[in-house]
């Protein structure tokens, strides 16, 4: 563990204080951007002092970057250096909109290489070991970087693009992969390739962690218990965003909470409604400020998730502050349904409990001025009565929702399986 991630919080505060007030010294007059956001938030960086006048610099949206890369595409104005400096280009999920096209220089994909090792760090992974990325990578950034971050610990980093799931699986057994990196979802979905082909047992084989991420299933305790038992291996949670970075990564000693990397990034948490911090313990939006990807930076970002922050040291020894259950749920993934707010994790949470449920979709459809919720449900061969699952399924989320939802079984492979982030709650209207 590196000594950063032990300062006492004043310490870490002036540290960050003076890594701010250097990225804004570089940012300003050059990022045409975070100029134009200053000068029009009647602020002069210069004469700032943090961590006090942190509250006086502007928020900035996702909405604003899609604008700004809309009026000048494709790469908007959000950049501190020429344009061929610039060698990495990434683009978000699109699974909240328009998709956001970011690009890095040689010096900030570094930056963003150094945050990777931290997630490495907290997963306990040590030089020599063997980790496989089972999927194809596309402009995804966020395993892009652990594929790099990787070989520069000592890891042997293996890429599994182009392959079927069962090739992967073979492979997984093959080269003796003690690390696989991928979303939750694709990991219940091996494991349930390697049950249907009557493999041997996940469990029995060589990894002993998985780090995913992408979604919130890392963090959910049905879901990850599932994936654990599975697989007979430890389940990593870590968080990021593209055009924000790799922001948190769990720990050994607590699981089911996420590690700020408070040496790389200012976290708020903030009320949605009044833009006030919120104290400890308490729910809010996190805001999410990074100090080294100078030529690409995002200032006091919206993210979008809600969580709750536990700023007291942590059992494994770091002071950096934790996300208490993770991603809890987005902003924008709510969905009133009769007068209950239903949120994706709030359904996963329930259903990845049952363990004879296989796969599932949640879809929101408009009967008049009414929304209604149907969830459809896969259910395991070795269940004959179906309907009784479906019951059993519908009462839990009864309980749980205080809803009564619409549980149809589907044919076994009906419904869609995802190698990255998954879609399993449509809104139709």
């Amino acid at each position: 563990m590196l000594e950063v991630e032990q300062l006492d919080r004043s310490r870490l505060a002036e540290c960050q204080g003076r890594r701010l007030s250097e990225l804004l010294k570089k940012i300003d007059g050059r990022n045409q951007f975070y100029t134009r956001k200053f000068r029009a938030a009647g602020v002069d960086v210069a004469l700032l002092r943090f961590p006090d006048d942190f509250g006086r610099l502007p928020l900035t949206t996702k909405a604003e970057l899609n604008a700004d890369q809309a009026a000048s595409p494709p790469w908007g104005t959000a950049l501190t250096e020429p344009l061929a400096n610039y060698t990495r280009y990434c683009q978000t999920s699109s699974s909240t909109g328009r998709p956001l096209r970011w690009i890095d220089t040689n010096e900030s994909w570094q930056w963003l290489l150094e945050c990777w090792k931290a997630v490495y760090r907290g997963a306990g992974v040590k030089a020599g070991e063997r980790v496989f990325f089972p999927f194809s990578f596309g402009p995804f950034l966020g395993f892009w970087a652990g594929f790099e971050a990787g070989p520069q610990i000592g890891l042997h980093c293996v890429p599994g693009g182009g392959m079927s799931s069962q090739i992967r699986l073979s492979m997984i057994e093959a080269i003796g992969a003690t690390v696989v990196c991928c979303t939750p979802t694709y990991a219940l979905r091996l494991a349930e390739i390697a049950e249907l082909e009557r493999r041997k047992p996940l469990s029995d084989g060589t990894v002993r962690t998985l780090i995913v991420a992408g979604e919130p299933g890392g963090s959910i305790p049905a879901t990850r218990e599932r994936i654990e038992r599975s697989w007979g291996a430890r389940v990593i949670d870590h968080h990021g965003l593209t055009e924000v970075g790799p922001v948190s990564f769990e720990c050994l000693e607590a699981p089911g909470a996420l590690h700020i990397n408070e040496a790389e990034f200012i976290a708020e948490v903030l009320d949605s409604q009044t833009g006030r911090e919120v104290s400890d313990g308490q729910t809010g939006e996190l805001v999410i400020t990074n100090l080294g990807r100078t030529a690409s930076p995002v200032i006091r970002y919206r993210t979008g998730d809600i969580v709750v922050r536990r700023s007291e040291p942590c059992r494994c020894g770091r002071t950096w502050a934790r996300l208490e259950g993770g991603i809890l749920s987005r902003a924008d993934d709510m969905v009133n349904i009769r007068g209950v707010n239903v949120y994706p994790v709030g359904i996963e949470s329930v259903v990845r409990r049952l363990t004879e449920v296989v796969e599932f979709r949640s879809v929101v459809s408009r009967q008049g001025s009414m929304r209604s919720l149907r969830l459809e449900i896969e259910v395991a061969p070795e269940f004959e009565d179906s309907n009784a699952v479906a019951s059993r399924v519908a009462y839990h989320l009864r309980e749980a929702l205080g809803l009564s939802v619409n549980v149809q079984v589907v044919e076994s492979g009906t419904l869609p399986r995802f190698e990255m982030k998954a879609n399993r709650f449509v809104v139709e209207a």
